[in-house]
Order: structure tokens, then C-alpha cells, then sequence
């Protein structure tokens, strides 16, 4: 009878064997984290001096990104930083992000000082930028370069503001200026053949003076990979070997079963 009963045990064990075998080699779906939207009006300091402080997951590409400078190099520049630098900064650490330059007014007699127009309110900048996400954890890290061939959109909810274009490989970011303040849907069209690694819709309320930069993310999906690594594809064998497992189990099974009536 013990052996009645073990015998249906391994034939069942042998079909969930083949079955985890070939679950084993699907390919696994990306997980999807959150778009990264900063906001940050810089103000210069007593001395002129515009820091920033840097918080929890920032890197280098994406402080010079959310403060609109010119690049990473700019940033590198300002505060003495070798490329390995970046790796090390920390949270609460500031950095130089620019200096303001004072227009002295030279005294002579006479001179009438007429005020300065006053900045035109409720107006900010919305920036988009597309990375190749290639670890997937949501982060435009200094090895992620920009994804070329992405469709942005921008628009308001009362649909008065609608604002398109496209992503590029130079590293610079998508940009809007001049964009009234209020609530805006910000969305991102990723390429053939990539998979989002970041959710590609974004509800943003910018606020006048507010400079936005909302980064997106992006992975080569299956095919893409497989078309440029053959090797990592995996081999029909493993397939037809996990087959194997599976009618070995379902077989075995049927076989004891008839066996157990007679």
C-alpha cells in the first residue's frame, strides 16, 4: 500500500518539476516604479552663491538636469568634482549650482535710478527627460544615457495648453518655457521595442516660478534584447526538455492509476 501511494507522489513530483521548468524560462515583466518630479527655484545667497542640497537618490545627471544647467560637466566644474565623485555624493551635502552676478552701477552726479520692471508672474518651466533605465530601478543614473525618439506631451486640464515633442540622445533634457502655472498631465510615448521602467503619465501642478523636471524611464524590452544578444535567448532544448518532465508526469500518472484497478 506505502508503495501504491509513493509512486503517484513522484509522478506528480516529476509534472510540477517540468511545470517550474518552463515557468523558469518565460521571461519575467518589468517592474513599474514611479517618474521622479523635482521642483526648484534657485536663490542665490548673501554672497551670490546658488547651492544645492542634495537629497535621497540624486546624481549628478539629474541635480544639473532638475537646476537647467548647461551639463554635468558645468556641475563637475563648480565644485571641483572628478567623474568618481559623483558616485559618492550624499544626502544634506550642498553644491555649487551657479553664482549671481551684481550689475554695480557706476556713482556720478546726476544719475536718476529708475526701479526694475517688475518679473513677469505666474509663469514656470516644465522639462521632460527620457533615460535608458538599463538596471530598472526608476533612478537616471550617471551610466544611463538620454533614449532618443520618445513623443512627450504636455497639457492642462482645461485643454488650453498643449505642448508636443521629441526626446534626444544628447543628454538634454525636453523643455517648455514660459508655461502658465496650473495643473498639467504630462505623458511620454517610449519607442519601439522598449519596455517603461517608470509610469509614463504624470499629474504636475507647477506653481509660478517653479522649474519642473520629471524624468521618465525606459528598458530595451525581449525582442530588442534578442535581436542584439543571441546569446542571451534561451534554447529551445531547455523548452522541449521541460515538455519532456510535464508528459513524463502526466504519463506515469495515467499508468499507475491503471495499474492500481487491476
Amino acid at each position: 500500500m506505502d508503495k501504491l501511494i509513493q509512486k503517484p507522489i513522484i509522478a506528480l513530483g516529476i509534472f510540477l518539476a517540468g511545470f517550474i521548468f518552463l515557468i523558469s524560462l518565460m521571461p519575467t515583466g518589468t517592474n513599474i516604479g514611479y517618474s521622479q518630479a523635482i521642483y526648484y527655484t534657485p536663490t542665490p545667497g548673501s554672497d551670490g552663491r546658488i547651492l544645492y542640497t542634495v537629497k535621497e537618490n540624486d546624481t549628478c545627471i539629474s541635480i544639473y538636469l532638475k537646476n537647467l544647467m548647461e551639463s554635468e560637466e558645468q556641475l563637475r566644474q563648480l565644485n571641483n568634482l572628478q567623474a568618481n565623485d559623483c558616485l559618492t555624493i550624499r544626502p544634506g551635502q550642498q553644491l555649487l549650482i551657479g553664482i549671481k552676478q551684481e550689475n554695480t552701477p557706476t556713482p556720478t552726479s546726476n544719475v536718476q535710478i529708475t526701479p526694475s520692471p517688475t518679473p513677469i508672474k505666474g509663469n514656470g518651466s516644465i522639462c521632460i527627460y527620457l533615460f535608458n533605465d538599463t538596471n530598472g530601478n526608476a533612478l537616471a543614473e550617471t551610466n544611463e544615457p538620454a533614449l532618443a525618439g520618445g513623443q512627450v506631451s504636455v497639457t492642462d486640464q482645461l485643454s488650453k495648453v498643449n505642448l508636443t515633442g521629441a526626446t534626444l540622445d544628447t543628454g538634454d533634457p525636453v523643455c517648455f518655457e514660459n508655461v502658465p502655472e496650473g495643473d498639467y498631465n504630462i505623458s511620454v510615448a517610449i519607442p519601439e521595442g522598449y519596455n517603461p521602467t517608470t509610469t509614463m503619465n504624470y499629474k504636475l501642478t507647477l506653481g509660478a516660478g517653479d522649474s519642473a523636471t520629471v524624468d521618465f524611464g525606459a528598458q530595451p524590452g525581449s525582442r530588442l534584447v534578442t535581436s542584439t544578444s543571441e546569446g542571451s535567448r534561451p534554447s529551445p532544448l531547455l523548452a522541449v526538455l521541460g515538455l519532456f518532465f510535464i508528459a513524463a508526469g502526466v504519463g506515469l500518472w495515467f499508468y499507475l492509476r491503471r495499474m492500481s484497478r487491476e
